[in-house]
């Protein structure tokens, strides 16, 4: 029996040691070496500067397989500008120093500076990376991120060809510019964006403007239409994502439908549309089978909705093979869906539920519940965004260094409001918001327990007509559940017996609808600290954010390269 025993348990170890083999095995670790610079660009025809990774924007496409390590060395040759980039989607569980938030969980990359960012992909799906510092993001630095399935592991789709596009708004003013108007008084609002590109090609009317030749031509090869290679019977997975700085899109290819299968990393119960919805910081798979007329081309269009806008929609080629790409397809673009039907978003985002072979149940009760009112306020004669009508503004110190340090004195320690006077606030008047501050407070979150997040929308400061805005909200270091959508003022009482506790998709980035609000549910789990906030540039850079706390006593020591700043200009770098 002693000599039995001894081999099981021999038997035991071997297969021990061989799985944990197999499983590093299968994970690798992959390095990119980045260089961040301006450089002259004309992606929609007109020449100012962008930001660019390796001379390119979008920059270089992550690739990476679930469990991979990425290792992104990262050299700052802006000169006179600091930089962080952030990689929108990927939790960062263990590694919140890695998160690439500027002033929440790493000082800024100083002009000059080579920082590494590492961190592991832990969930197959779409992401995204883009800069953090400032409003830089809109001046072109970003790209997209790809996470494939191990060996062995299955989608629930088909498909014969893998495709990355990313949709963003253009501006000709620089990222300062818009930012200096933003905090100057008179305000002086942003404005719509000149262009939208897609996959960085966007065609601006040269003759609509002053500009000379030698500014905006429209025979740069740098704006021809983007061009998606389709060939005849195959079947094709697009994944969308939008990183624009004001604009909500509607993205559609002409005598096409779609399939939507995946949003955020998370796999979908598949509904069809003609058009995709999409908002800043989303993501979404889409299976368009490329089963139309082959003897022609077809248009693919982003075009803006939820605002008012004169922006011209963005064109791309869909090119069925062998036809040539230059070939312009024979009908006019697809005009698109109206900009103001609002029902028809709603209605979108109600559609998108976890698909019943990957549901992840959330729990059915919350421990704590956060109602975050979206405002405007004006403080000291300056236009701001508002949470609960407190308008966030980053610490010098931040707030990963400071809470783990134990630096407290580097930021307001006064807990901001859970709520706000629901009874006697209307959602759908204009209001003065007198008593509005700014503040760089943090929500502590008590570990591991269950939290909701309301968003509820209001109208603007505009007195002159009915003006509530989409606002895209984006979770760091989680994903959260979508509970539900509704119309008007949130109800404590009634609205969370509406709730889907059977099969919400989880997302990290969701919309609020005009006047309406919208309910999430998370965990608290990931020690760090957490930026949530309207992904609309020019709105965060106005104060439309909260920082989370959870489980800071947890976080394992943090790396000296990411101090420098505020209260650690004394600590060790690299």
């Amino acid at each position: 029996m002693t000599g039995l025993f001894s081999r099981q348990f021999v038997l035991a170890v071997w297969l021990i040691i061989s799985l944990t083999t197999i499983s590093s095995a299968n994970a690798a670790v992959r390095r990119y070496k980045w260089e961040v610079k301006y450089e002259y660009k004309s992606q929609d025809c007109v020449k100012k500067l962008v930001l660019t990774i390796n001379g390119k924007t979008p920059g270089p496409t992550i690739t990476a397989t679930r469990g991979d390590t990425i290792i992104v060395q990262l050299k700052n040759s802006l000169l006179t500008e600091n930089v962080a980039i952030h990689w929108h989607g990927i939790r960062q569980i263990g590694t919140p120093w890695a998160d690439g938030t500027e002033g929440v969980t790493q000082c800024p990359i100083l002009a000059g500076d080579t920082f590494t960012y590492q961190f592991v992909v832990d969930r197959a799906g779409t992401y995204l990376y883009h800069a953090h510092y400032g409003m830089q993001r809109e001046a072109g630095l970003y790209g997209s991120i790809r996470v494939a399935l191990r060996d062995g592991e299955s989608e629930p789709f088909f498909y014969d060809y893998d495709r990355s596009i990313i949709l963003n708004d253009w501006y000709h003013k620089s990222a300062y510019e818009q930012a200096t108007g933003l905090s100057s008084i008179p305000f002086q609002w942003v404005g719509e964006p000149q262009s939208l590109l897609i996959q960085g090609k966007g065609k601006f009317d040269c003759n609509s403007s002053n500009l000379g030749s030698d500014i905006c031509n429209a025979s740069n090869p740098e704006c021809s239409p983007y061009v998606i290679i389709f060939v005849p019977g195959k079947t094709y997975r697009l994944r969308i994502g939008s990183l624009t700085a004001l604009s909500a899109l509607s993205f559609e290819i002409e005598g096409h439908n779609m399939t939507v299968v995946e949003a955020d990393g998370h796999y979908v119960d598949p509904f069809v549309v003609k058009n995709l919805f999409i908002y800043s910081g989303e993501t979404y798979s889409v299976i368009v089978k490329a089963d139309q007329d082959p003897s022609r081309n077809y248009w693919a269009v982003s075009k803006i909705v939820g605002r008012a806008s004169n922006t011209t929609n963005a064109l791309a080629v869909i090119n069925y093979y062998p036809n040539h790409p230059k070939r312009s397809p024979p009908t006019i673009s697809p005009a698109g869906p109206k900009w103001n039907d609002t029902e028809a978003r709603r209605k979108q985002s109600l559609s998108i539920r976890s698909h019943p072979n990957f549901i992840h149940s959330p729990p059915q009760t919350s421990d704590r519940v956060i109602v975050l009112l979206n405002t405007q306020n004006e403080i000291n004669g300056i236009r701001r965004w508002s949470v609960n009508n407190v308008s966030f503004s980053l610490p010098h110190t931040p707030y990963l260094i400071a809470l783990k340090e134990r630096l407290g004195h580097s930021f307001d320690q006064t807990p901001p409001p859970d709520g706000y006077d629901s009874k006697n606030y209307d959602i759908f008047k204009a209001q003065d918001n007198a008593n509005a501050t700014s503040s760089n407070s943090i929500y502590r979150l008590k570990f591991n327990t269950t939290v909701d997040l309301i968003l509820q929308n209001a109208q603007t400061m505009n007195k002159n007509k009915n003006d509530s805005e989409t606002h895209p909200w984006h979770l760091h270091g989680h994903d959260f559940w979508v509970l539900g959508y509704g119309e008007g003022k949130f109800n404590k009482s009634t609205d969370p017996q509406k709730y889907n506790l059977v099969n919400p998709i989880m997302k990290n980035t969701v919309p609020v609808h005009p006047f309406g609000w919208t309910a999430l549910r998370f965990r608290a789990d990931n020690p760090g600290t957490w930026a949530f906030h309207c992904h609309i540039e020019s709105h965060f850079y106005m104060g439309m954010g909260i920082v989370l706390e959870e489980g800071i006593e947890k976080v394992g020591k943090l790396p000296s390269s990411i101090m420098g700043c505020g209260d650690t200009k004394g600590y060790r770098r690299p």
